[in-house]
């Protein structure tokens, strides 16, 4: 059985940490074929969301994906995030949250490189790092 992420579990807990303490969370993510936003506000390909229960209807933070409905401009619009486009979630008041590293894109497979189910070892020592930001 794989391992689950702790991706998800994190953002909702920040999330929660965020509302408790009356801050605005907010969510950066990376916007990738997959992510579901209004292009007209994505700037270098991420946007920046204020995921608050004010400011969203019916969000939802799953393990795979954050959906929820937002007003952009007056103009209510759905959303779905998968949680692998996340790069961090923080408080916009104070700027603590936490940011993820960046997940590198898979290059397509060239001729005489490995099979694509062949096992390959990390090569930042295998284990994901988080940062706090302050």
């Amino acid at each position: 059985m794989a391992e689950k992420s702790t991706k998800p579990y994190l953002i909702r807990a920040i999330h929660e940490w965020c509302s408790d303490s009356n801050f605005t969370p907010y969510l950066s993510v990376k916007v990738d074929a997959n992510t579901r936003v209004p292009a007209e506000y994505v700037k270098n390909g991420e946007i920046v969301l204020n995921v608050s229960y004010d400011a969203t209807h019916r969000l939802t933070i799953g393990n795979d994906v954050v959906q929820f409905s937002a007003r952009f401009n007056g103009v209510s619009r759905e959303c779905s995030i998968p949680v692998d486009a996340v790069l961090g979630i923080f408080a916009r008041e104070n700027g603590q949250g936490l940011f993820f590293p960046r997940e590198e894109s898979q290059p397509a497979a060239k001729e005489g490189d490995a099979p694509n189910d062949a096992p390959t070892s990390p090569t930042n020592g295998g284990r994901p790092k988080l940062q706090v930001v302050k």
